[in-house]
C-alpha cells in the first residue's frame, strides 16, 4: 500500500487557477467514482474549498498513475494548458503530516481556521457515501481529525475570529470601514452565508439575507436577519452600504451587465416617470439622465468567484474578493502554539504508522484469532453440554466466548507488537500461525 496527495491551494496559485480545479459536490460524486475504476487505487478522498482542492489516494505499491493528468482528465482540460507549476505533490510521511497540520488550520489562510476541520471531517463522509474511501484513508482521516480537535483544545492558534468571514471584517475595519448601523446584504445562505450574516449582525449591521424556495419548505434564516428573494437581490442593492455573496453557485450572482442595468433603472427612474395603462410605472426605452449612487463594498467570499471582477471598475464600488483576507502576523504565543501542535502531531502519526506498517499481518491476526477461538470453543464443548441451559441460551453462550477470545488475543497480539521491533513481531505472528496452522 502507499499513500499520496496533489493539491492547488492558496499559497500557489490565485482565484482564477484555483476555479479551474474547484468541485461541486455533483462533480467530485462524478470524480471520486472515475477515480476508483483507474487500476492501482484503492481509496481517495478529495478536499475542496475556496482555497484549495487536494485529492488523497491510497494505492498499491506499484501504483504509477500521475495524479495531475487524472485531475486534468476529469476536468476536460487539453494537454495545451499546462497548471503543473500550481500543484504540490507528495508522498507517504509527507502526506500524512500536511494532512495533519491542514486539519488544525496551520495550512489554512487564517490561521487555525475553524472551518477546515469540519470540511476535512465532511471530505472523508462523502467519500465513505460513495464508496470511495478505503480502511486506510478512513483511519488516517479520522485520526486527522482527532489530533486537530486536540490542538485546538491545548492551545490558542489565533486571537482573532478563526474564518474567512471575521478575516473579511477585521480588514474592512483596517481600511476604515465601519458596520453598525449599516445595511448589508448578504447573496447565499448555505454555512458561509449564515456565518457572514451573523457576524454581521453581531457588528451592529443591518442585515438582509437572500433566500431561494425549493420544494422542501421553509428556509431558515440567522436570528435578527431579514429575507429576500434572490431574484429580487437588486431592488435592494442600491440602498445597501456592503454587499457579501458567499455560494457555491457555478455562476455569478453580480455581473457588471447586472449592476448596470440597475444603474441605468435607477437614472431612468429619476429623469422620468411614465405610467402605462393600467397605471403601472414604466421605464423609458432611453434617457439621458444620470444618479449620483452611494458608495458600496461588495465582499465575494466564493470560488468559483460570486462577483465578476469588472464591476470593481464602476464608480464608487470597492471590490474584495478572498484572497483579500488572511493573517500574517504569528506572536510568541502563536509559535508557541504551532510547536505543540507539531509534537502532538508527531505522537499521532507515529500511532498511524504503528497501525499502517502492520497492514499486511492484519488478516493473519485475524484468522488466529478466529482459530483461538474455535479452539477454546472446542475445548469447552464438553463443559458447554452438561450446563442446565436452552439451546438459545447456548448459542448465545458460544457467541460470548467467541468474542470473549477474539477481545483478548487482540490485546495481547497488539499489546505484543507495542513492546518488541518490528521483525520480533512478526517472528511471533509467524510461530502463531505455524501453531494454529
Amino acid at each position: 500500500m502507499a499513500i499520496q496527495m496533489a493539491g492547488i491551494d492558496h499559497e500557489n496559485a490565485p482565484i482564477d487557477i484555483r476555479t479551474v480545479f474547484s468541485f461541486t459536490k455533483k462533480s467530485m460524486a462524478e470524480a471520486l467514482e472515475s477515480l476508483c475504476q483507474v487500476k492501482g487505487i484503492k481509496g481517495c478522498v478529495m478536499i475542496s474549498t475556496c482555497n484549495r482542492t487536494e485529492l488523497y489516494l491510497s494505492t498499491d505499491e506499484e501504483f504509477e498513475g500521475d495524479i495531475y493528468k487524472l485531475l486534468c482528465g476529469i476536468r476536460g482540460l487539453p494537454d495545451s494548458l499546462d497548471f503543473r507549476s500550481y500543484f504540490r505533490f507528495r508522498q507517504e510521511r509527507e502526506t500524512v503530516h500536511h494532512l495533519f497540520r491542514l486539519a488544525a488550520g496551520l495550512e489554512s489562510r487564517i490561521l487555525g481556521d475553524d472551518q477546515i476541520v469540519t470540511q476535512v471531517k465532511d471530505a472523508l463522509g462523502f467519500a465513505r457515501e460513495h464508496y470511495a474511501a478505503d480502511h486506510v484513508l478512513e483511519t488516517l482521516f479520522r485520526m486527522a481529525v482527532t489530533a486537530a480537535k486536540k490542538v485546538k483544545t491545548r492551545g490558542e492558534l489565533s486571537s482573532t475570529d478563526q474564518s474567512a468571514v471575521g478575516a473579511a471584517i477585521q480588514t474592512l475595519k483596517k481600511d476604515g470601514y465601519s458596520f453598525a448601523g449599516k445595511r448589508c446584504m448578504v447573496i447565499g445562505n448555505g454555512v458561509m452565508g449564515k456565518l457572514a450574516a451573523t457576524e454581521l449582525r453581531r457588528q451592529g449591521a443591518d442585515v438582509t439575507v437572500t433566500v431561494r424556495q425549493y420544494r422542501s419548505g421553509v428556509v431558515e434564516i440567522p436570528p435578527e436577519c431579514s429575507r429576500i428573494d434572490y431574484g429580487r437581490r437588486m431592488e435592494l442593492f442600491g440602498d445597501c452600504d456592503y454587499v457579501l455573496s458567499a455560494t457555491v453557485s457555478p455562476n455569478y450572482t453580480l455581473t457588471r451587465e447586472l449592476v448596470e442595468t440597475y444603474r441605468g433603472r435607477m437614472t431612468a427612474q429619476k429623469d422620468s416617470v411614465i405610467l402605462d395603462d393600467a397605471g403601472k410605472e414604466q421605464l423609458p426605452a432611453d434617457s439621458a439622465g444620470s444618479v449620483s449612487f452611494r458608495p458600496i463594498v461588495l465582499i465575494d467570499l466564493a470560488v468559483p468567484r460570486d462577483i465578476e471582477p469588472s464591476v470593481a471598475e464602476l464608480d464608487g464600488v470597492r471590490l474584495y474578493d478572498i484572497d483579500c483576507f488572511r493573517e500574517e502576523a504569528v506572536s510568541e504565543a502563536q509559535k508557541q502554539a504551532i510547536a505543540d501542535a507539531e509534537l502532538l502531531f508527531e505522537e499521532q502519526m507515529e500511532e498511524f504508522f504503528n497501525w499502517y506498517q502492520c497492514l499486511d499481518v492484519v488478516p493473519k491476526i485475524q484468522k488466529i484469532k478466529e482459530q483461538v477461538a474455535s479452539d477454546l470453543e472446542k475445548r469447552l464443548t464438553r463443559q458447554l453440554r452438561s450446563l442446565p441451559v436452552s439451546k438459545p441460551e447456548k448459542e448465545a453462550l458460544d457467541k460470548e466466548i467467541e468474542a470473549a477470545a477474539e477481545r483478548t488475543m487482540n490485546k495481547l497480539l497488539f499489546g505484543l507488537r507495542d513492546c518488541v521491533s518490528d521483525t520480533a513481531f512478526r517472528e511471533c505472528i509467524e510461530g502463531l500461525e505455524k501453531l494454529y496452522g
